[in-house]
């Protein structure tokens, strides 16, 4: 059988920035998920027609050349936050490598008898976070959850002052909050944290890729990846796990041992692939992405600032990822009312792991926005394929349905 030659990264030149798609809601939602790039759906294909064995195969050369792909997807990674290859462990995505750092640091710890227990976090941590970090207190350790500032922001005086009190096991704050886009300072909290001798864990789900991001310099021991926030596809993740000095976690579930035993189960080629060469991508044209992203966002908010007055952007103005979109409406509307009004594009309400309950933005509380503005506020994603037409239909559309839906407010 002939082993056929298959590239690792097989990236087609000139792919448009745009891809049009006549009739089809503008999307704006980049978030809760983005489009696959073209370029690493090309990357993909040739793991699924061509070469399907399975990576750990590696007595047969179609096994042999899968693994390589891995690895070099691998690699692709680690670059892109300043790592070790050995420091990347495979995932499905962000939500089962927050996972696996809170849960497995924590079990390790107390099956060698430490006596460390506390675990802080932020109260605007993502669900996976805060709900593992809670699951975690029925097992005896202490959950403690931080208030923000009303920027978004973390107070360092407050998390000093919070790991002074007892010793504490680990620290997760999250690097890009999903519902706001606010960048925390991580390199000032790494080095509080450092300082007390803990274990900092990010979730860098919606930093990776958009703002420059280097284990070393931000003093992470963990950090959880998702493939779909940068432009790959979904099903799949990354945790860094430190190497020198050593983090210890406990596996989440038994199996074959693959992952350094982290991480049991075949791992799948074509997604690890996809993975791989969105963080390449990212690496080469974040920057230019950013730039882009931050003049399409620029422009959006001027026309919409016009044509709304007493619009509010949530979160901190300057410190925040360039696309991220967190408005309250004025005239006491409800977003999904304005969202109805305006079928023609995909925007949110919150995050997409929350957006369809009927409780406001958990986040937007922890603020201090009352319900009433909470439940008037959308999160509006830009993302590398947005357009300028695109930002101005979608401002012209926001703005038309916020005053249809005043115009039919009681009173």
């Amino acid at each position: 059988m002939r082993v056929p030659a298959l590239p690792i990264a097989c990236a087609p030149r000139h792919i448009p920035l745009a891809m049009p798609r006549p009739n089809r809601p503008v999307y704006l939602d980049n978030h809760a998920t983005t489009p696959v790039d073209p370029r690493v759906l090309a990357a993909m294909r040739p793991w699924w027609e061509e070469n399907f064995a399975n990576p750990a195969s590696v007595e047969h050369a179609l096994g042999r050349a899968a693994e390589a792909a891995v690895e070099a997807a691998r690699a692709e990674i680690a670059e892109l936050i300043g790592a070790d290859a050995r420091e990347i462990v495979l995932t499905s995505g962000a939500t089962e490598s927050n996972n696996l750092a809170i849960k497995g640091a924590a079990r390790f710890a107390a099956s060698q008898g430490a006596e460390r227990r506390r675990i802080v976090t932020l109260a605007t941590e993502h669900k996976c976070v805060l709900e593992s970090v809670r699951d975690l207190a029925a097992e005896g350790f202490e959950p403690v959850i931080l208030p923000v500032e009303p920027s978004g922001l973390l107070d360092t005086d407050r998390l000093r002052a919070a790991l002074a009190e007892a010793p504490t096991l680990l620290v997760s704050v999250m690097a890009v909050n999903n519902e706001i886009g606010v960048v925390q300072d991580l390199a000032a909290i790494g080095a509080v944290v450092k300082a007390a001798g803990v274990t900092f864990h990010t979730d860098a789900a919606q930093a990776v890729g958009r703002i420059p991001l280097d284990v070393g310099e931000i003093g992470a021991d963990l950090l959880s990846i998702s493939g779909h926030k940068i432009y790959g596809p979904k099903g799949i993740g990354a945790l860094h796990v430190r190497r020198r000095p050593r983090v210890r976690l406990l596996p989440l579930f038994s199996g074959g041992g693959q992952e350094r035993g982290l991480r049991s189960g075949t791992l799948p080629a074509p997604l690890v692939v996809g993975l791989g060469e969105a963080a390449r991508l990212a690496a080469i044209e974040g920057l230019l992405d950013a730039g882009r992203i931050r003049s399409q966002r620029d422009r959006l908010m001027a026309a919409l600032g016009a044509a709304i007055p007493g619009l509010r952007l949530n979160g901190d103005a300057e410190q925040r990822v360039a696309g991220n979109v967190n408005l309250t409406f004025p005239g006491g509307v409800d977003a999904q009312a304005i969202m109805a009004a305006a079928p023609e594009l995909c925007v949110s309400t919150g995050s997409a792991c929350s957006s369809a309950a009927v409780e406001p933005s958990y986040v937007l509380r922890a603020l201090g926005l009352p319900e009433a503005e909470a439940r008037a506020t959308l999160r509006i994603g830009i993302g590398r394929f947005t357009s300028p037409a695109d930002v101005d239909l979608a401002a012209a559309a926001l703005a038309a349905a916020w005053r249809q839906v005043t115009a039919h407010q009681p009173g």
